[in-house]
């Protein structure tokens, strides 16, 4: 399996099994230098950030990750829970060993495992939070990502391509590729199963439970970028080609017309609840992206780390 990684990438035993991590930029000049670590949404491995990286500052050290099943990673014995993610990523920055401050940069489920991260480790290793279009842990309450009605309509549809992410991403051909081919393995529909269907739902009440958020500024005064795309679009792009197969009736088309009306209000304030999280947050709209921000308007994700990189309090 080794013979798959690439010159910057390399297997970290984490005691059960081995997790895929891959180091971009040179050595941090001094112990206190934060460093970026991005972590995926749900079903998603480490290529959707390609772009991210290669529009990062040269002199930014920044890694990005497997989670177990996906693409390079070996699979865990244990079940794909946002607890047991956070674990084994608390797990790979010790044996990597990744000892600087950690910038962490997530997409989508992202937004609940770094606050499993937190919940197990603290603050302490922060030096920042990027949330790219992150789900917090009210959103099954405000909005269902898995409505059973939208899919009925958008039933057979290619999701990259109704999202306009197939046309309008900012990946190279060779990175597109790649990242298509890893999700197409049986390997891939394996994990996704698992993390998508069986840990994904049941994740954010397990979360909500901890009440972390009634010790914010959780973070208090490290700084927090929050990117919220443009959830209307993915949605629209859905339902018109749905509907161009001939899908849903016309009362399943109306209600996902309705849940495209409201859902980038209800978005937004979900994204500003992450803004509690420190005394220094800053809130900015992905208007040409839907959900994959990192993928088709990358440069506002690098906006974002360069903001947190020059907001860290000296202290830290």
């Amino acid at each position: 399996m080794a013979s798959t990684l690439p010159s910057n990438g390399r297997l970290v035993n984490i005691g059960t099994h081995s997790l895929a991590l891959y180091t971009h930029g040179p050595e941090p000049t001094s112990a206190s230098e934060p460093v970026v670590l991005f972590i995926s949404g749900v079903a998603s491995d480490a290529l959707n950030w390609q772009a991210v990286v290669r529009l990062l500052s040269p002199s930014v050290r920044s890694y990005t990750y497997d989670r177990s099943g996906f693409n390079n990673s070996e699979y865990s014995p244990l079940a794909p829970s946002a607890e047991n993610i956070a674990l084994e990523l608390s797990l790979l920055i010790e044996k990597a060993p990744i000892p600087n401050p950690l910038i962490l940069v997530g997409h989508s489920w992202a937004g609940v495992l770094i606050h499993e991260y937190i919940a197990l480790k603290g603050t302490d290793h922060l030096a920042g939070l990027v949330f790219v279009d992150a789900n917090h842990e009210t959103a099954p309450l405000v909005l269902n990502v898995n409505d059973p009605i939208l899919w009925t309509v958008a039933a057979g549809v290619d999701p990259y391509s109704a999202w306009g992410v197939e046309a309008e991403h900012k990946l190279s051909q060779e990175e597109w590729d790649a990242f298509r081919a890893a999700e197409s393995t049986e390997k891939y529909q394996l994990i996704m199963q698992k993390e998508a269907v069986e840990n994904y739902s049941p994740s954010f009440e397990t979360l909500r439970k901890k009440e972390l958020g009634k010790r914010q500024p959780l973070v208090g005064d490290r700084p927090v970028y929050v990117i919220a795309g443009t959830r209307s679009r993915d949605w629209s792009g859905l339902y018109r080609a749905g509907v161009a197969k001939g899908n849903g009736t016309e009362e399943e088309r109306a209600h996902v017309r309705e849940m495209i009306r409201t859902v980038d209000v209800k978005n937004e304030g979900l994204m500003r609840e992450f803004l509690k999280l420190s005394t220094r947050s800053e809130l900015v709209f992905a208007m040409e992206s839907g959900h994959f921000v990192q993928i088709t308007q990358p440069e506002i994700v690098v906006d974002g780390v360069n903001w947190v990189l020059n907001n860290v309090p000296a202290s830290s």
